[in-house]
């Protein structure tokens, strides 16, 4: 096989830990390779394109894009930072050749980072070190750079992979250098240049058979099914015929070309022909999904696909049985959840959707709470209602033994909080692995503990560190069940019968403990309104309306103040739940609510159980 090198092109993706500047450095680099118009009006972290991205300053969806600089094609690929979406990350590196691997240069190497960087060193791709955000307060680049190479000894990396190029950057303010204090600080050339230099050219024979592999897929209201590939040998032109192989049944399938493009900064732009190692985009092929193979007629050789890290949380989305159920939503049957969850599914590829006993009923599994809540809330601003169960570990057996996923824990906070984090984390079986002070009188601590020690711990952490602490967890392996967890210390104010809040009765209520609604609500029978100061639940009229009378006394007809309510996110209130209770979303409202709505009903079914 005559394999050539692509000289003009280069293919890299960019990972890193969340908030370490990806997204933001891909908008410097567009800028200064002249992608954008000098008066041309360019948002900030163009490529978040959708608005839940741009609301949470997160990446959720892998993005292409291509730069032209010098003459050379350097196709970028953004992926996202959280570890929710790292299926997002490893169907992605599939398509590059190099990895610019960015690292804050205050807060070094995170769980994140480590995650990525182990998935590109296995595909044996060359990394490229960026030690992003130097003119930060507290940046300490060159002890980063040793945690950096502190982390890829740990990871195994050999001799090759060591040597790694690194490159000293800011991204918010646009200039690289090869010197740690920055430089001249004047442009990103100095990053350009080392990823012509240091990221291998793609290396593909064209005069073979055409063959690519489909690594993301989208929806084109003009075209239909759009798939992104990387042409793995040959070339292919419009019109071409071509067989589909589908990864998940192995079926062949003929079909035909009919549009063809290639990246240009955010545009497609349609091509006659691409050629082994260009990253395009097909049109045309209904019914093509992630991991399929598209090749010619001679020679129908799939290829395989990347293996995709299990799901590791599940939850069960049902149709919305609220006495308020159907007065918000557009789409509230069973039919409409199904049909939308399996169309996630086309182009979520970390994500599972299994049938449940009860028909109405259908048991979701993703990596972690931020990846479930994000389809959660993309689908009640599409106009879904209905109502999802507390999130649960998926626990599998090994060798007869009971076995649950684990995640490695990092967090950062004031040294006067270490002792109740430590406490806090010990309960939940949680094991220090790591203890060491880093700038500003913060403590880094690191922690094993299992992935349902951490449902719920988010909201008591920040309250536990005032705010200031910063935690990061990624998944690490199964590892032997670790016992009973008794996490939740408080019970819910549940609401006594179906009306409108008023003052007075909040009022009352406002002394069991921390209300989640405020005067003039409409609440229901079995509505959870608050959190109980108490572990136990707490049944509450806040309804209740002052009895009118002739008699006044002295100040009680002053006004009664009623402490803010506790508003609750969608996250949030998925924490605060427990197994017998639900979260009900509509595109207006999230509420919380028991299983068993009737206060009778529930008390027999405590007294049975």
């Amino acid at each position: 096989m005559a394999e050539n090198f692509r000289e003009n092109i280069r293919n890299i993706a960019i990972i890193a830990h969340v908030d370490h500047g990806k997204t933001t450095l891909v908008d410097g680099l567009l800028r200064q390779s002249g992608t954008f118009r000098d008066n041309e009006a360019v948002q900030e972290r163009v490529m978040d394109s959708n608005d839940l991205e741009r609301e949470r300053g997160i990446t959720i969806l892998s993005k292409n894009t291509a730069l032209n600089y010098n003459g050379y094609t350097i196709n970028v690929v953004d992926t996202p930072g959280h570890a929710d979406f790292g299926g997002e990350v490893e169907r992605v590196l599939g398509m590059v050749d190099g990895v610019l691997l960015l690292v804050d240069a205050f807060e070094g190497a995170m769980p994140q980072t480590r995650f990525v960087l182990s998935k590109a060193l296995s595909m044996n791709l060359k990394p490229v070190v960026v030690i992003n955000k130097i003119d930060r307060d507290g940046a300490r680049p060159m002890e980063v750079l040793d945690e950096v190479l502190e982390l890829f000894m740990d990871l195994g990396a050999d001799d090759n992979q060591l040597n790694f190029p690194v490159v000293y950057a800011s991204s918010r303010d646009g200039y690289a250098s090869l010197e740690p204090d920055g430089g001249d600080r004047k442009n990103l050339q100095p990053l350009f240049e080392t990823i012509i230099k240091e990221i291998p050219a793609p290396k593909a024979d064209i005069e073979a058979p055409f063959r690519t592999l489909v690594s993301n897929v989208t929806t084109d209201e003009y075209v239909g099914r759009i798939a992104v590939a990387r042409v793995d040998r040959g070339r292919v032109t419009i019109g071409q015929p071509v067989v589909v192989c589908n990864s998940k049944d192995g079926s062949k399938k003929s079909a035909r070309v009919t549009y063809l493009y290639k990246f240009q900064g955010l545009k497609r732009v349609e091509t006659q022909e691409a050629l082994g190692g260009d990253i395009i985009v097909l049109a045309g092929i209904p019914e093509i999904n992630i991991g399929d193979t598209i090749c010619s007629h001679d020679a129908i050789e799939p290829i395989e696909f990347v293996n995709i890290d299990e799901p590791t949380i599940s939850m069960n989305f049902s149709v919305n049985n609220s006495p308020f159920a159907g007065q918000e939503g557009t789409f509230v049957t069973s039919r409409h959840i199904r049909e939308r969850l399996m169309k996630e599914l086309e182009t979520n590829v970390s994500m599972r959707v299994e049938e449940t006993d009860a028909p109405d009923t259908l048991k979701v599994s993703g990596r972690g709470e931020l990846h479930l809540s994000i389809l959660i809330e993309t689908m009640r601003r599409q106009g879904y209602e209905f109502q999802v169960s507390r999130p649960r570990v998926i626990y599998k057996e090994v060798d007869g033994v009971l076995h649950e996923p684990m995640e490695r824990l990092t967090i950062d906070t004031p040294e006067e909080t270490v002792g109740v984090v430590i406490e806090k984390i010990g309960r939940r079986k949680g094991e220090m692995i790591n203890m060491q002070p880093t700038l500003e009188n913060y403590v880094r601590l690191d922690f094993r503990i299992p992935s349902r020690g951490l449902i719920g711990y988010r909201s008591e952490f920040l309250t536990d560190t005032r705010g200031n602490g910063i935690m990061n967890h990624i998944f690490d392996g199964f590892e032997p069940y670790k016992g009973d967890i008794d996490a939740r210390q408080h019970g819910s104010l549940v609401a006594w019968e179906q009306g409108e809040t008023v003052t007075y009765g909040l009022f009352n209520a406002q002394e069991r403990g921390k209300l989640f609604i405020g005067p003039g609500e409409k609440v229901y029978e079995g509505m959870i309104v608050g959190e109980c100061a108490r572990n136990e639940d707490l049944v509450i009229n806040v309804c209740k309306r002052k009895h009118i009378t002739n008699i006044r006394a002295s100040g009680s007809d002053e006004a009664l103040k009623l402490t803010p309510p506790v508003l609750l996110s969608l996250e949030q209130a998925l924490e605060f739940i427990s197994d017998d209770e639900l979260v009900e979303i509509t595109p207006k409202t999230i509420r919380l609510r028991k299983k068993i709505l009737n206060t009778e009903q529930r008390a027999k079914v405590r007294a049975k159980g």
